[in-house]
């Protein structure tokens, strides 16, 4: 079977076309993808690849100061936190008032904004010691945050079991 030279000609124009196509269609959805100043004038295709390949690395670094945020609000990273160092200048001690009314807990929890993890991990105890939380919500004033939870305690765990959730929420806290 003989092959026409002009036939695979046309095929690899074609095919070339056909990648070209292809590229313009990612160059343009890269394009699409970056925000771009008001300008009126085109800007070449180098230019847009060095402002994607830019904005790329802004998101990264931006990321990258949102994850060490997230781990010091999270606690998993304290540095200098000592009383004296200045870093505790502005950050409010957690406060905790737990009130029992029969069968039913309310929890109000206190705290900056660097101490949300506490919200979690006193649903957790709270999940640990057999209560059912019956409603959670929170409100943010400033730099505090407000929550407040109520929980439903039975069986076993009332009476005595409510002064040991208290104790631990209070141990937790403090």
């Amino acid at each position: 079977m003989e092959s026409n030279p002009s036939s695979s000609r046309t095929d690899r124009k074609t095919i070339e076309r056909n990648r070209r196509n292809h590229m313009k269609s990612l160059y343009s959805k890269l394009n699409s993808l970056v925000p771009h100043q008001t300008s009126r004038e085109a800007i070449t295709l180098p230019d847009q690849l060095d402002e994607a390949a830019n904005y790329i690395k802004r998101l990264q670094e931006k990321l990258e100061k949102m994850k060490e945020r997230k781990d010091n609000l999270m606690g998993f990273e304290r540095p200098n936190t000592s009383p004296n160092s200045g870093a505790m200048v502005g950050l409010k001690p957690p406060q905790i008032d737990i009130h029992e009314k029969g069968s039913a807990l309310e929890v109000v929890l206190i705290t900056g904004l660097d101490f949300q993890f506490m919200f979690n991990e006193t649903i957790r105890v709270l999940h640990e010691e057999g209560a059912e939380i019956v409603n959670a919500s929170f409100s943010v004033v400033d730099d505090t945050v407000f929550h407040t939870i109520h929980a439903q305690v039975e069986g076993p765990v009332l009476g005595h079991g409510a002064a040991r959730i208290s104790e631990r929420l209070k141990k937790f806290v403090f």
